[in-house]
């Protein structure tokens, strides 16, 4: 039996995980075994730039705080090397970054092991499937893109049938 003051600490990081799990929008357990020092620096790196949290976990402190949270389905998850990697931003960044790096580098054992997004646990192939999407910011660029495109061919035909009305040249003759 721990002495208090281990008993403590430990229950300290229960329950600051049990809060990142909690208030994360995504959160995605990942096995990391095989990689190097300079690789983990370079995904820790990424998952920095895109506003992720990404921490090495202790299975068994994580799987009180996932009950905790209520995601008791993370048990069969938390074996082997863990880490978590959590957001509070775009939600499939996580998987992304994950997938990306371990194509990258060539790595077949940085793998994802399952996690949730948006209150629903997801499964590895949901989560992998997840990683071939573009950002969300390119997603909304692309929805943008699509709704101007008619505009733009609009504004252009309407500029055509104002000039041929007017007898003036096309703007880029003139120049």
């Amino acid at each position: 039996m721990p002495n208090a003051k281990v008993l403590s600490e430990k229950q300290a990081i229960v329950a600051a995980l049990t809060e990142k799990i909690q208030n994360s929008g995504a959160g995605v357990i990942v096995d990391y075994k095989g990689i190097t020092v300079a690789q983990d620096t370079e995904l820790r790196n990424k998952f920095r730039e895109a506003g992720v949290e990404y921490t090495v976990v202790k299975n068994t402190l994580t799987r009180f705080a996932a009950n905790k949270a209520g995601y008791n389905q993370f048990d069969e998850m938390l074996n082997g090397t863990t880490s978590l990697a959590t957001t509070t931003g775009d939600p499939i960044a996580p998987a992304r970054i994950v997938c990306e790096f371990a194509k990258k580098n060539k790595l077949k054992t940085l793998a994802i092991k399952g996690g949730v997004v948006e209150g629903s646990v997801l499964s590895a192939d949901q989560l992998n499937g997840f990683g071939e999407l573009p950002s969300k910011n390119a997603l909304v660029a692309s929805v943008l893109g699509t709704f101007l495109a008619p505009i733009s061919s609009l504004a252009f035909v309407l500029d055509q049938i104002r000039m041929q009305k007017d007898g003036s040249a096309p703007a880029e003759a003139e120049a």
